[in-house]
C-alpha cells in the first residue's frame, strides 16, 4: 500500500476516532480527569477581575460604603477599605490561578507524552513487522512522517486541545455569568453576537483536511530528499548532484508554502470576520448600555464590569475558535494514524502455523511463479530441489530473478502460485519467526546498526555464549581486525557501520550469520563489491560458514561457483540449466557455457 495515496477518510467520524484513541487514554484517565477538574476553576477565575470592577466603580470611585448582611448580622466596608481589599484580592486570585495553570500544564504535558509514547510504541511495532514490499513501495520520508510525526500530532494534541477547550469554555462561562449579573439584557446581545462569530469555523473543515494531507505528502518528500542527500552524499559529490538535490528541496519547500498560503487564503478571513462581528456587538452594547445607565436601570459600575467581561470574553472565544480549527487538524492526523493501525502485513503466520526446527531432507520449489508488479512475472513455473547440506550456486543474466529466488525462502515476499517446501511442508505453514531462525543471510551490502562490533555480531544469536562468540569471530577471520580497533570488540560503529571497510563489514555480517548457526545459508552477491584482497579473506570466512549447511550462493567468483555441488542457471525468470560445472560446460551452446565464456574465463589463473 502506498501511504502517500491515503486521505484519512475517517477524519470526520469523531465518535469512531475517539473510540479508537480511548484505549490509549484509559490508563491515564485519573490524571486526565484531574487536569480537567483543575481546568474548570482555572477558566472560571478569568471573570474575577471583571467582577471586581463593579464594586470598585460603585464604592471606591463612587465614595460609598458597602453595606451587606450575613446571618442577620450587618456589615459595612468603607470606601477606603474597599480600595485596599479589592486590589489585594485580585492579586491573590491571580496567584492562585497561576498555581492552577502550572498544575494544569504539568498534568497535560505528562498525559500527552505518555499517550504519544504508547501510540508510537504500538505503531512502531506494526511498522517493523511489515513485509519488505511495503518498504519498497514507500519512501523513508513518508514512513517517518506517518509513523513518527502523525502520532505526536494526534495523541498529544487531543488531550492538550480538549483541556484548552475546557479552560476556555469555563472561562467564557464565568465571564458570561458576570455579564448576566451585571445586565441580562446586554448579556443576551453579547452572547448572540458571539454565537454568530462561531459560524465561519464550520465552513473550513474539509479545506483543513485537504491541506493537511497535501502537507503530509510534501513533508514526507522533503524528509526523503534529506535522507537521500545524507546516504548518497558520495554519489552526490562524485556526480555533482548538489544543484539537483537543492532544486528538489526548493521545489518541495515552495509546494509546502503554496499549500499553506492556499489554506490561509480560504481560512484566514475567519479571524478578521470574527473581529468585525464582535465590533458590531460591542457597538450595540455601548449604545444600549448608555440608554440603560441614563434611564437608571444600570449603574456605571455594572456597565464597566459588563464591558470588561465582554472584552475579556473575546479571548476565550477566539481561543475556542482556533482550538476547534486545530482539533480538525488533529482528527485528520488521527485518521491517518488509525489507517496505519488497520494496515495488515500481507505476509503473516497462517492459523495454527507449525514451528520449523531444522532441515531434515530438502527444499523444493514447485511450479513457483512470482511478480512484484501485477502481470509482470519475475519467476515463471520454476521447479528446483536442493538437498540437505548441498551447495547450490545460482547464476544468470542481470535481472533474471536470482536474488528474487533466494528472497522467497525466508518469505520476504510470498509467491503468486506454486509452493516452496521445506521437508515437504509449504513454508507458509511454518511460523515466520521459526522459518527465519533457520536461515542465515549475508547480503552484498550488509547493514550494520549503530552500536558496538560485539552488539552487531550478537544480533545473530543474543543468547550465544562468549565461547560461541569467539568461535564465530575466528571463523570469520575478524580477530586481527578487532585487535586494531581502538576499543576492540567494544568499539562503537558509526551509522550503518560506515567506519569499517566493505570487507570488514562483510566479515562482521558473516560472524553474525555464523553465530546464528542456522542450517540454511543464503549468500547474495556477498563478495561482489570487494577488491581482490578483501574478497579472498571474505571468501575464506564464507567457506567456514558453508560447512555442513544447505547453501544458496549468488556469486560472480568462479571458484565459488565451480566448487558448488550444483549450479542453477536462471534466465528471464526460468530455470534453464541445472548441474555441476563440468556437466553444464559439456552442453553445446548452453547458457552456462556462454556465460562462462563471457564472464568467468578471464578469472581463471587469478582466483582460486
Amino acid at each position: 500500500m502506498k501511504l502517500s495515496s491515503t486521505t484519512a477518510q475517517n477524519s470526520f467520524k469523531y465518535g469512531w476516532l475517539l473510540s479508537r484513541i480511548w484505549p490509549y487514554i484509559k490508563p491515564y484517565w485519573f490524571r486526565i480527569l484531574l487536569g480537567f477538574l483543575v481546568a474548570v476553576p482555572l477558566g472560571l477565575l478569568d471573570g474575577v477581575t471583571a467582577f471586581a470592577l463593579k464594586p470598585y466603580m460603585d464604592y471606591v470611585i463612587g465614595g460609598k460604603a458597602c453595606e451587606f448582611t450575613i446571618l442577620n448580622h450587618g456589615f459595612s466596608i468603607t470606601s477606603l477599605q474597599m480600595a485596599i481589599i479589592l486590589p489585594i484580592g485580585v492579586v491573590l486570585f491571580a496567584a492562585f490561578q497561576g498555581v492552577l495553570r502550572y498544575l494544569n500544564g504539568y498534568l497535560s504535558t505528562w498525559t500527552s507524552q505518555r499517550i504519544t509514547n504508547d501510540v508510537k510504541f504500538d505503531l512502531f511495532d506494526r511498522l517493523i513487522h511489515m513485509h519488505p514490499q511495503f518498504f519498497d513501495e514507500n519512501s523513508s520520508g513518508i514512513i517517518i512522517s506517518r509513523y513518527m510525526h502523525d502520532p505526536s500530532t494526534a495523541s498529544s494534541g487531543i488531550v492538550d486541545q480538549v483541556k484548552t477547550i475546557t479552560t476556555s469554555f469555563f472561562g467564557a462561562l464565568g465571564l458570561i455569568a458576570v455579564m448576566l449579573y451585571s445586565s441580562w439584557r446586554l448579556a443576551i446581545i453579547g452572547v448572540l453576537v458571539l454565537c454568530i462569530a462561531f459560524v465561519p469555523i464550520a465552513l473550513i473543515r474539509k479545506r483543513i483536511k485537504a491541506a493537511s494531507n497535501k502537507n503530509m505528502v510534501i513533508g514526507g518528500n522533503i524528509t526523503t530528499n534529506i535522507n537521500e542527500t545524507y546516504s548518497g552524499n558520495k554519489v552526490m559529490a562524485a556526480y555533482e548532484l548538489q544543484d539537483r538535490q537543492n532544486e528538489y528541496f526548493r521545489h518541495q519547500t515552495w509546494d509546502s508554502f503554496n499549500v499553506n498560503m492556499s489554506l490561509y487564503k480560504r481560512a484566514g478571513w475567519m479571524s478578521p470576520l470574527m473581529y468585525i462581528i464582535a465590533s458590531f456587538g460591542i457597538a450595540t452594547v455601548l449604545g444600549v448600555g448608555t440608554y440603560l445607565i441614563k434611564s437608571g436601570n444600570m449603574t456605571a459600575g455594572s456597565f464597566a464590569s459588563f464591558v470588561t467581561s465582554l472584552l475579556l470574553l473575546y479571548k476565550p472565544v477566539k481561543t475556542l475558535g482556533n482550538t476547534l480549527t486545530s482539533i480538525q487538524t488533529i482528527f485528520v492526523a488521527m485518521g491517518r494514524v488509525f489507517e496505519l493501525f488497520d494496515l495488515e502485513p500481507e505476509i503473516k503466520d497462517a492459523p495454527n502455523a507449525k514451528t520449523l526446527t531444522g532441515l531434515n531432507s530438502d527444499i523444493k520449489f514447485e511450479n513457483v511463479n512470482f511478480e512484484y508488479i501485477p502481470n509482470h512475472p519475475v519467476l515463471k513455473d520454476l521447479n528446483l530441489t536442493v538437498h540437505k547440506n548441498e551447495s547450490l550456486a545460482i547464476v544468470g543474466n542481470s535481472g533474471g530473478g536470482k536474488s528474487t529466488l533466494v528472497n522467497l525462502i525466508p518469505r520476504f515476499y510470498d509467491i503468486k502460485s506454486g509452493s516452496i517446501k521445506i521437508d515437504d511442508v509449504d513454508i507458509r505453514e511454518y511460523t515466520i519467526s521459526s522459518l527465519r531462525k533457520n536461515i542465515s543471510m549475508v547480503f552484498q551490502d550488509n547493514f550494520l546498526y549503530s552500536g558496538t562490533v560485539r552488539e552487531n555480531i550478537m544480533m545473530g544469536n543474543p543468547k550465544a555464549t562468549e565461547e560461541d562468540l569467539q568461535k564465530a569471530i575466528e571463523s570469520a577471520h575478524l580477530q586481527d581486525m578487532i585487535k586494531e580497533l581502538p576499543d576492540g570488540i567494544n568499539t562503537m560503529l558509526g551509522e550503518r557501520g560506515l567506519t569499517l571497510s566493505g570487507g570488514q563489514r562483510q566479515r562482521v555480517a558473516i560472524a553474525r550469520a555464523m553465530l546464528r548457526n542456522a542450517p540454511i545459508v543464503i549468500l547474495d552477491e556477498a563478495t561482489s563489491a570487494l577488491d581482490n584482497e578483501s574478497e579472498a579473506i571474505v571468501q575464506k570466512a564464507m567457506d567456514n560458514l558453508m560447512v555442513n549447511r544447505t547453501v544458496f550462493i549468488i556469486a560472480h567468483r568462479l571458484s565459488t561457483i565451480k566448487n558448488a555441488d550444483r549450479i542453477a542457471v536462471i534466465n528471464e525468470g526460468r530455470l534453464v540449466e541445472l548441474g555441476t560445472h563440468d556437466e553444464l560446460m559439456n552442453i553445446e551452446h548452453g547458457e552456462y557455457k556462454a556465460l562462462y565464456e563471457m564472464q568467468f574465463r578471464n578469472q581463471e589463473g587469478v582466483t582460486v
